[in-house]
């Protein structure tokens, strides 16, 4: 099977009420604050070392049961510069992904420096989402 290293946008940062162990690396997030600055839409974005999807690319994920991965609640908040971007415009929901996978073996995996690895069943499935300004380069282990 392919797999690929996916570079998503990066739509806003760690929160000040994100949980994180820092004396390794990469860091161990154990409750995570994104706090958006800009949002160009994609339904897949990222803040090192954490990777969000919208609820609706959630959905289409969770319909094919991938492996190395589980989902998890991210407290998303807008940063004045998001809402000076957008006005009256609400964050959108955004799903954690935990990943815990071998990369290039799971569908979900993340190398040693914390890049995303998955699989060609799932980089299927998420390209049928708006992934715009996602980086996607062949991954070869």
């Amino acid at each position: 099977m392919k797999y690929y290293i996916l570079d998503p946008e990066v739509a806003g940062g760690l929160g000040s009420r994100t949980q994180m162990d820092s004396s390794v690396h990469p860091p161990i997030v154990k409750r995570l604050h994104y706090e958006l600055e800009s949002w160009l839409g994609d339904d897949f974005v990222q803040s090192f070392p954490c990777y969000l999807v919208t609820k609706e690319l959630r959905a289409v994920l969770a319909a094919i049961h991938p492996t190395g991965l589980s989902f998890a609640t991210a407290d998303v908040s807008a940063s004045e510069s998001f809402k000076d971007q957008h006005p009256g415009v609400a964050p959108p929901e955004l799903i954690w992904l935990k990943i815990h996978g071998v990369p290039g073996q799971d569908d979900f995996g993340l190398t040693a420096d914390a890049r995303l690895v998955v699989s060609h069943r799932v980089l299927a499935q998420m390209q049928t989402a708006q992934l715009s300004h996602c980086d996607v380069v062949d991954f070869t282990g």
